[in-house]
């Protein structure tokens, strides 16, 4: 991903948290994670974060996602000796919807990301509307979408070890390389 396209995405994701009244300090808005996971689609397939803490026993984020942006499937493994890490998403702006394992009913309300149809293997779907909230027990498969508005979830955690993320695609990059224009 370019410099270019990850200072435009984190500029456009601290205006949406300021049009809905969540502040940032200069040093957050500074640090706004643009996770692309390297697969040349920001606009579908990626997120935007704010960590606030992550420290050895919980985490806090806030996550921003465009209209219709996906975060792809993954789960989040067991790692030295702790469980996997458990979450909870909490809606403050938009719908976003939820898919992680479970019964389904035969159709979805997200868009699956076109070429990207084989990675997505957990259909049972929560959707999420402001002050709704659901907790993601841990290893548990999941991925999420925003719907026509985009979206913004506070994310309350155990400790955050990204970079241990299991992909169901395995042409996800989870810490790309960022390049200069």
């Amino acid at each position: 991903m370019k410099r270019s396209e990850v200072a435009a995405a984190q500029r456009r994701a601290t205006d949406l948290l300021d049009a809905h009244g969540i502040m940032l300090t200069p040093e957050e808005r500074a640090n706004v994670e643009v996770a692309g996971f390297g697969l040349g689609n920001l606009e579908r397939q990626g997120l935007e974060l704010v960590t606030y803490i992550n420290t050895d026993r919980y985490c806090a984020k806030e996550l921003v996602l465009f209209p219709g942006q996906t975060c792809p499937e993954h789960l989040h493994p067991p790692v030295g000796g702790e469980p996997g890490k458990m979450e909870t998403f909490r809606c403050r702006h938009g719908v976003v919807y939820l898919y992680v394992e479970g019964e389904n009913d035969g159709t979805i309300q997200a868009e699956v990301p076109e070429g990207s149809e084989a990675y997505y293997t957990v259909f049972h779907e929560i959707e999420l509307h402001p002050g709704q909230q659901y907790t993601i027990p841990p290893g548990t498969k999941h991925w999420f979408q925003a719907g026509e508005n985009g979206a913004i979830v506070s994310e309350f955690s155990t400790t955050s070890r990204d970079e241990f993320d299991i992909f169901t695609d395995p042409n996800v990059q989870r810490m790309p390389a960022i390049v200069e224009d």
